[in-house]
């Protein structure tokens, strides 16, 4: 997850030796190589024992923006968010600075001169041209002011309506069966419902918790219509026909209309095999509980899970001695070093460099252009922690004007148990997963090497910037790579291929009901931001959008989009863990597949898709890398190919 935008131990091995040679490559030969640091030391012994040595309280390079959430502190959580406003009015005032968009109007104007400038300084003046045009800045006084009114609402609308996904709704607990009262907290005459409990193994809980909690709330209902009409309106103001239209430029997209073909194409080829899989679920609810079998929303995540471990013994406690944290984190420097010639080191932090004790700072240096840049890593829980997991841009690469490079600084937080004096970190496979899905992001911050800021690493459009995070979440499902790392942490003794090869299997059961449940969410988001006023309800346009696009029931007086917390972060843009994905999937399937360690097909991905950051075409990067420009149907027959069961995990199977 991305959380900024534009503005040894048993078990593990020592990192390798970097040579420490001097070069000069990357964004010319201006940038310079980094010297040796004779204070980094293996990466894999770091995470597997405690930190030790002094409290160490602040950190230096601190962006108010990750200060606010993650500063264990209450005192630096309040001044980074005083930090936050100041930052945004500045912002702010600059988006609306008269002076500074003529001028760039007058350069982007100036044919020849738009000509001399090289493509990334192009479209970094194009970004800020659209930048400043949805704000509203080419319009009249009045109606700038109307813009800016507008923006403010929308983000008061937008923070009050993140706040009520996530609030309890509560029952008199009389009209609850008194033996289901244990699964809920009680208060006084009332049970409090927090969540959907998806995962309980007792049918009336679960139909209980969804029933109660996506229960509509009128005052959140009204939030929701308010925010969707004033970004309609807002669109409208600043030149577009809907609001998805201006939240889609400049993305693999490009439109409404292409994200809704998609949407429809990937739905059509997914109908057999969700079919099936309801089919399939709706068995072994019928084995389990055959007084009521019918197949409903709160039933799937549940019953997959149980089809999982019937089918596949994956209990986690049988995977998780052999995905110590360092032994993942040396799998990851494996594969970073001999994908792209890069090792992670880990550094101790200076005094007040580092907001909490538990926090390891990784030096990322290549075998030839030296140290590229830092990883802060903020693993372990701790009490006030927030329980996402994402990755924050602290400080972003630049050329600067001497010709040296400023070096990204980026930090990766977790919710991970802390090791003790015997027992190192042991991630569960789902944890090891999410770790290399977030380093995907951090080496996307560390490898970009843009002239300008605005678009450095991450900070490209949404439907591509989690290709090289999910893209490493097949690396992580290779057996040839998890074979480089899962050890037992106690006897050494290798994962066996079986092993992950059930692991694997087991993430296709039910795949295409849940794929086929994100086309729902994905379609329902674009319909919201698409023409206004709306054909009918929110709650109405729910229900009909559910029986197209997924297949189970409705389930009347519950308002499920009151819950969904992603019309804020990616309002019009949901569909981009789709897209991502199929990008992903085709670039795994076309360069390392069939050899993830390809030194050669590591250095293309690196020069085509991580280099760039958001200062080239995204569409222009994804044909670099697959040497072709892939149509809606390469994406959707990329998806769908990855529900096929996999003929080499049969053959490791029965070995």
């Amino acid at each position: 997850m991305l959380c900024a935008g534009r503005l040894g131990g048993l078990g593990s091995r020592a990192a390798p030796l970097w040579p420490g040679r001097a070069g000069s490559r990357g964004l010319g030969a201006r940038i310079r190589a980094r010297g040796v640091s004779t204070s980094w030391f293996p990466v894999g012994a770091a995470f597997n024992v405690k930190p030790q040595g002094r409290r160490l309280d602040l950190f230096g390079e601190r962006r108010a923006d990750f200060v606010k959430i993650a500063h264990p502190e209450p005192a630096f959580r309040e001044a980074a968010e005083e930090a936050c406003t100041s930052i945004g009015t500045a912002v702010e005032k600059l988006n609306t600075n008269v002076e500074l968009y003529r001028s760039l109007q007058k350069l982007l104007a100036d044919k020849k001169l738009v000509d001399s400038l090289d493509p990334e300084t192009r479209r970094v003046a194009e970004l800020f041209m659209f930048d400043f045009e949805i704000s509203g800045i080419h319009l009249d006084k009045e109606k700038r002011k109307r813009a800016v009114d507008l923006n403010v609402k929308i983000l008061d609308l937008s923070n009050t309506f993140l706040t009520g996904t996530n609030f309890p709704n509560k029952i008199e607990k009389h009209l609850l069966p008194e033996h289901i009262h244990q699964n809920f907290v009680v208060a006084g005459n009332h049970v409090i419902v927090d969540g959907l409990h998806a995962e309980s193994p007792d049918d009336l809980v679960r139909e209980a918790a969804y029933k109660i909690f996506l229960y509509p709330n009128a005052g959140q209902l009204r939030c929701l219509e308010e925010l969707l009409s004033n970004r309609d309106l807002l669109a409208k103001l600043v030149g577009y026909s809907t609001y998805s239209h201006r939240a889609l430029q400049g993305t693999i997209a490009q439109s409404p209309e292409t994200v809704m073909q998609f949407l429809e194409k990937l739905s059509e080829k997914l109908s057999e095999r969700t079919i099936r899989d309801f089919e399939m679920i709706r068995g072994m609810k019928m084995k389990l509980n055959p007084r009521n079998s019918e197949l409903m929303p709160w039933d799937p995540p549940y019953y997959s899970g149980v089809i999982r471990a019937e089918r596949y013994n994956i209990e986690p406690s049988l995977y998780c001695p052999f995905f110590s944290l360092g032994a993942c984190m040396e799998g990851l420097n494996t594969l970073f070093g001999r994908l792209l010639g890069i090792t992670l080191y880990a550094e101790q932090p200076a005094k007040g460099e580092v907001w909490c004790e538990g926090v390891r700072k990784l030096a990322v240096v290549h075998e030839s252009e030296g140290l590229l840049g830092y990883i802060y890593c903020d693993f372990f829980q701790r009490a006030g922690k927030p329980h996402q997991d994402c990755h924050f841009t602290i400080r972003g690469g630049r050329l600067k004007e001497d010709g040296d490079y400023q070096l990204p600084v980026v930090v990766l937080m977790l919710n991970l148990p802390h090791p003790s004096r015997n027992l190192p970190t042991l991630l569960t496979p789902a944890m090891m997963e999410n770790l290399f899905h977030e380093m995907g992001h951090a080496m996307h911050s560390m490898l970009g090497r843009t002239r300008y800021q605005h678009v450095t690493g991450t900070r490209c459009p949404t439907d591509f910037a989690e290709v090289p995070s999910i893209l490493m979440e097949y690396f992580a499902n290779d057996h040839r790579v998890v074979s480089q790392f899962a050890r037992h942490y106690q006897t050494g003794q290798a994962l066996p291929k079986n092993m992950v090869s059930r692991l694997c299997e087991s993430k296709k059961v039910g795949a295409a009901a849940d794929m086929q449940l994100q086309v729902f969410y994905a379609a329902l988001d674009q319909i919201y931001h698409g023409k206004h006023p709306l054909t009918a309800s929110t709650t109405d346009i729910l229900r009909e959008t559910q029986e197209k696009f997924y297949g189970l029931p409705y389930v009347p007086n519950t308002a499920w989009q009151l819950r969904f917390s992603h019309l804020v972060g990616y309002g019009a843009k949901y569909y981009s863990y789709l897209m991502s994905r199929a990008v992903a999937s085709m670039v795994w399937k076309e360069c390392f597949r069939r050899d993830p360690f390809n030194r050669t097909a590591g250095e293309r991905y690196r020069r085509e898709m991580l280099a760039h950051g958001g200062g080239k075409e995204p569409m222009l990067m994804v044909q670099g890398m697959l040497q072709k420009c892939p149509s809606i149907d390469d994406f959707v027959s990329a998806l769908v190919s990855d529900l096929d069961p996999d003929f080499e995990t049969f053959l490791m199977d029965s070995e």
